[in-house]
């Protein structure tokens, strides 16, 4: 024990410590990378000064001089999109991903896909999943690994295999939705709920059965949502918009209506997603033969 007065000295000796202190190095409060290069001078002016054209120079830059290419055109391509230029980031990916490694790809692909989905552009977005897809079922996701890190908002966290299949299939049923294919979407979502179910990409389900006026059908998959069974079902939005989907469907439920017939998606390609369900463990980097024969088949329905 401390005699009483004894704890003033203590007191001031703490405080003299804390003042001498080290303060942190000016990188790593404003969060950028060491050094004093083209792509850290880019970082600055994007991150520090809030000068994103003029970051967009200095990114090119650093393409050019062949600093931290792998970040400079992904960062590049972000801010780009961030300035409504998504159609030149497009191209800038596309006329210098090959300087990237092959680490670089899957963001890139990412970026993309993100930057197809602000310019419309859905069958290249379509095509780009499905091309994510085929190299989760070769085994050349995630460079080969189970499982990847990722980030969001400052925050790190592990997503495996099955989760971002089930994410790309969602983004891919989203797609569909968007060209009005509700039967290729129902299908996807279907697939996607197989894998890594929640209520968002539920909501989006029952939206396609409802466009396919199969009202029954549509109500049973809201049910999930409504009853707390899904991942996510204590998101606000998710239990709201499963509330106006229910709204939508109370006076519609007695007129239900067969699925539309002649519609159905790439038998190849729901082959594959089916054996990739099933082999699931132990993780197979093989590749499978038959989605070499997706890429010929443009239609994605067949009528």
């Amino acid at each position: 024990m401390f005699s009483s007065s004894q704890l003033p000295c203590l007191e001031r000796q703490t405080e003299m410590k804390a003042s001498f202190k080290k303060p942190e190095p000016y990188h790593v409060i404003h969060k950028l990378p060491p050094g004093d290069s083209p792509y850290v001078r880019a970082k600055h002016v994007q991150l520090v000064e809030k000068d994103p054209e003029a970051a967009i120079v200095l990114f090119w830059k650093a393409i050019n001089a062949g600093d931290r290419v792998d970040s400079a055109l992904k960062d590049m391509a972000v801010v780009m999109k961030q300035q409504d230029r998504a159609e030149e980031a497009i191209e800038a990916i596309k006329s210098f991903r090959d300087r990237c490694s092959k680490q670089a790809q899957e963001s890139l692909d990412n970026v993309l896909i993100d930057l197809y989905k602000k310019c419309g552009k859905l069958d290249e977005q379509i095509e780009l999943l499905k091309h994510k897809l085929r190299m989760i079922y070769q085994g050349e996701a995630f460079n080969g690994k189970p499982t990847k890190t990722a980030r969001s908002h400052g925050r790190k966290f592990q997503v495996t295999i099955k989760q971002e299949t089930s994410r790309i299939l969602g983004n891919l049923g989203w797609a569909y939705m968007q060209q009005t294919n509700y039967a290729a979407a129902e299908i996807v979502y279907q697939k996607a709920q197989q894998i890594d179910p929640d209520a968002n990409k539920a909501c989006n389900l029952c939206m396609c059965l409802i466009k396919q006026q199969q009202y029954a059908k549509a109500r049973w998959v809201l049910e999930d949502v409504l009853q707390g069974k899904l991942l996510g079902f204590d998101d606000p939005k998710s239990r709201h918009r499963a509330k106006e989907l229910l709204k939508e469907l109370e006076p519609r439920v007695s007129s239900d209506s067969s699925p539309c017939p002649g519609l159905t998606l790439d038998d190849a390609f729901l082959e594959g997603i089916d054996q990739l369900i099933k082999e699931w463990i132990p993780f197979r980097s093989r590749r499978l033969p038959i989605f070499e024969e997706i890429s010929p088949y443009r239609d994605q329905l067949a009528c």
